[in-house]
């Protein structure tokens, strides 16, 4: 982050071509940074000023089985970013297990990291639980993608995401 003895997360307006070329497109303005993607990112979580998965609750996805807006008053810091919960019980809950929780690949869209082997950042409208696990993706069309192939694209996830978090 700025400011930070880590290097920056560089957030791009954008879309990306069947070829993995970027085009510029206007962003939508959901959530914090809209239809932006993430070329470049070491954390080991995505965040935004240090906030994982936009201020949302991790807990809830498996809860209450939807998107939940963290509480500022409910977040504590884990793996190198801020996370927020809804509730002081959903707290207490991830801090006692939390890869259980987290999302995985760094909270970096699913499909991305399978087809494209790259980090693009996520909306928490597009997201699924398998196999007791949280995956989170860029937009619906990608979600859409996700979810024809969902089994294939975790084992090249799985495949490709020790070489990224080398690189990064």
């Amino acid at each position: 982050m700025v400011g930070h003895t880590r290097r920056s997360l560089l957030f791009v307006a954008g879309a990306v071509t069947a070829a993995g070329a970027a085009v510029l497109v206007s962003t939508r303005g959901l959530g914090l940074l809209g239809e932006r993607f993430v070329e470049y990112a070491p954390e080991p979580v995505f965040t935004q000023d240090g906030l994982a998965i936009r201020g949302y609750d991790p807990v809830a996805y498996f809860t209450e089985r939807r998107p939940v807006a963290g509480d500022p008053a409910f977040s504590l810091e884990w793996n190198g970013a801020r996370w927020r919960f809804a509730s002081q019980e959903n707290r207490d809950v991830f801090s006692a297990n939390p890869g259980t929780y987290a999302p995985q690949y760094g909270g970096f869209c699913a499909w991305a990291v399978a087809a494209k082997g790259k980090l693009y950042s996520t909306q928490p409208a597009n997201w699924s639980i398998v196999g007791g696990r949280l995956y989170l993706n860029f937009n619906d069309d990608i979600q859409r993608r996700w979810e024809k192939d969902i089994p294939g694209f975790i084992a090249e996830a799985d495949r490709r995401w020790p070489l990224i978090q080398k690189n990064a």
